[in-house]
C-alpha cells in the first residue's frame, strides 16, 4: 500500500460515523410512578451512568408509570422469581413480606431529609439481609419528600380529618389515620386517580411531589404539609442476574447506583420548593404552619403503629430505633 494511500484510509477512518456498540445485557427495569417523579430521574440517572460507564454494553429499558404491569406490591416477588431483572419500589406495601420495609413510612420519626437519610442508613444492613434472603441485592434507596394530605378543603384540624375517605399508601398509614378519627383506604399508585375520579376517595396521602406528577389540581384544591412521613422507594435488582455479571460490570453498577443516590438525595429539598411553585401556579392553596395541636393529635395517633411495629421487630427494631434517636 502506497504511503498516500495509507493516509486517505487513516483520514477516512478517523471521519467515519461512530458505530454504536450493540449492548450486550439488556434489562427491563419496572417503576409504578411517573417519568417525572424525583425516582424516575434517579433511575434515569443510574441508566445513563451505566451505559456511559460499560461503553454501552449494558442497557437499560424504563418502564414508569407501572406500563409493565407491575405494581410496587408485586415487585419484590417478581424481581426474586426473574419476571424483572430490576426494579424501583415503593417497599410500604412489603410490610407483610417482612416488617423492615415498613420502616421509612413510621409516622413522625423522620421529618427532614437528614433525617430519613440518616434512619435509612442506620438500617441498611437489615435492609441487604431482607433482599438477600429474597435472592436481591439492594443498591440505593430513594427518597420521599415529605407526607402531607391532598383534599378538596384545608385538612389543618382532627374535624376536617374525621370521617375522611382518604387514601393510604401502606399499613402504617392506614393504622395512624384510622385513630385520628379518618376512614382510610391503602391503595397502590396505580388506582389513587381512579379511586378520585369515581368518588372512591376524597384525599390522599402522599407529598407534594407525588401530587404534584399526577396533577392532582385537576381534582383537589388543598395541600396541607403535616411532614407525617418521608417513606422510601428501594432499587433492587436479582441475584442471578447480579451474580452473572463480570467483576468489572459488578462495580460499574455500584458506581452509577451511588451516582443516582447521590442525585436524588441531594435533590431534595429543592425539590419540595419546586413542587410548591408548580402547585400554586396551577390554583393549588398550600396549607402550612398548621396548629401545633392538631399535629401532636396526629403524632399520639401514631403510636399504635409505632408500637405494632416494634412487637414485630422485636429487638432488633428496639436497637435501629435507639441508634437512630441517640
Amino acid at each position: 500500500m502506497s504511503k498516500l494511500t495509507t493516509v486517505l484510509a487513516a483520514a477516512a477512518l478517523a471521519f467515519s460515523p461512530v458505530i454504536a456498540q450493540a449492548a450486550e445485557i439488556t434489562w427491563d427495569m419496572a417503576n409504578e410512578y411517573n417519568d417525572t417523579s424525583i425516582h424516575a430521574e434517579g433511575d434515569k440517572v443510574f441508566s445513563q451512568k451505566l451505559n456511559e460507564l460499560t461503553n454501552g454494553a449494558i442497557e437499560i429499558t424504563h418502564h414508569f408509570g407501572g406500563s409493565i404491569g407491575f405494581k410496587s406490591k408485586d415487585q419484590l416477588d417478581a424481581v426474586a422469581d426473574g419476571a424483572l431483572p430490576i426494579a424501583d419500589t415503593y417497599v410500604g406495601p412489603l410490610g407483610g413480606i417482612d416488617p423492615m420495609f415498613l420502616l421509612p413510612s413510621l409516622p413522625f420519626l423522620a421529618k427532614t431529609p437528614a433525617d430519613s437519610r440518616k434512619l435509612y442508613l442506620t438500617a441498611k444492613a437489615d435492609y441487604d439481609a431482607v433482599f438477600a434472603a429474597n435472592n436481591q441485592k439492594l443498591l440505593w434507596a430513594s427518597p420521599w419528600p415529605p407526607s402531607g394530605i391532598w383534599a378538596k378543603k384545608p385538612v389543618d384540624s382532627l374535624d376536617a380529618l374525621a370521617n375522611l375517605k382518604i387514601r393510604t399508601y401502606d399499613a402504617n398509614g392506614t393504622i395512624t389515620l384510622q385513630e385520628a378519627g379518618a376512614a382510610p383506604i391503602q391503595l397502590s399508585w396505580a388506582d389513587v386517580v381512579p379511586q378520585l375520579s369515581t368518588g372512591g376517595i376524597d384525599a390522599v396521602l402522599t407529598s407534594a411531589e407525588g401530587g404534584t406528577n399526577a396533577k392532582f389540581w385537576e381534582q383537589l384544591s388543598h395541600f396541607t404539609e403535616v411532614n407525617y412521613a418521608m417513606p422510601l422507594n428501594m432499587i433492587h435488582i436479582n441475584l442471578d442476574v447480579w451474580n452473572d455479571l463480570s467483576d468489572a460490570n459488578k462495580e460499574a453498577v455500584l458506581t452509577a447506583a451511588k451516582a443516582a443516590e447521590d442525585h436524588v438525595w441531594a435533590a431534595l429539598e429543592k425539590r419540595v420548593e419546586q413542587n410548591y411553585a408548580e402547585m400554586k401556579a396551577n390554583g393549588l392553596t398550600v396549607v402550612t404552619g398548621v396548629d401545633a395541636g392538631y399535629l401532636e393529635a396526629l403524632n399520639k395517633a401514631g403510636e399504635k403503629a409505632r408500637s405494632e411495629w416494634l412487637e414485630k421487630t422485636g429487638a432488633k427494631g428496639q436497637a435501629i430505633l435507639d441508634a437512630y434517636l441517640k
